[in-house]
């Protein structure tokens, strides 16, 4: 099992680790793009370490510059692609077919191919144009998965609200049983 994660320039790298560490606990293989600004985002919000702690849970590690690696083609193998976090430049590059990284080249993929691909869209306030791209994205068969916090499971800490969140996207890809902590109601109420 062979799953594609991206990582964008936005807010929220925490994100990206903890989808790492659900597709490796799932013995996913990783294949990793990064895009420079999610480089920069991931040390100003974690640390100077943490895209080696990132790379770490990879398979293999592919140059975002790299069109001409295995993830941009359609006969490369994967179940899909997760998007954590997925800025609103990325997500517009993917919405209208703009292939000019690896990144979004390997989400387009997932599309024509119709394979899961879910992503992280990571603003806020939105503008019209980053509604009429998580429109269009949808059209094609993405799932855009903001990182809303699940409060009625009254998460303790910041860490327990972007593990709950990551296992939420890596079950969207159906490989395996749910991984998500699930909504429990209170029968007695």
């Amino acid at each position: 099992m062979r799953v594609v994660l991206g990582v964008s320039g936005a807010s929220g790298a925490a994100l990206a680790l903890d989808c790492a560490r659900v597709l490796r606990s799932l013995a996913a293989e990783v294949d990793l793009v990064i895009s420079p600004m999610a480089e920069r985002t991931l040390a100003e919000e974690i640390g100077p370490d943490a895209k080696a702690r990132l790379c770490s849970l990879a398979t293999r590690i592919h140059d975002v510059r790299n069109l001409g690696a295995s993830i941009a083609s359609g006969s490369s193998p994967v179940a899909g692609m997760i998007v954590a976090p997925c800025s609103m430049r990325s997500l517009a590059a993917i919405a209208h077919g703009l292939d000019d990284s690896l990144l979004t080249r390997a989400a387009s993929v997932q599309l024509k191919e119709r394979r899961p691909l879910v992503l992280l869209a990571r603003e806020a306030p939105l503008t019209l144009a980053h509604l009429r791209n998580m429109t269009a994205a949808t059209e094609m068969g993405a799932v855009i998965l903001p990182p809303v916090p699940a409060f009625y499971l009254r998460p303790d800490s910041l860490a327990a609200v972007t593990a709950q969140i990551a296992a939420r996207a890596v079950d969207l890809l159906r490989l395996a049983a749910p991984a998500a902590t699930p909504w429990t109601p209170d029968e007695s109420a």
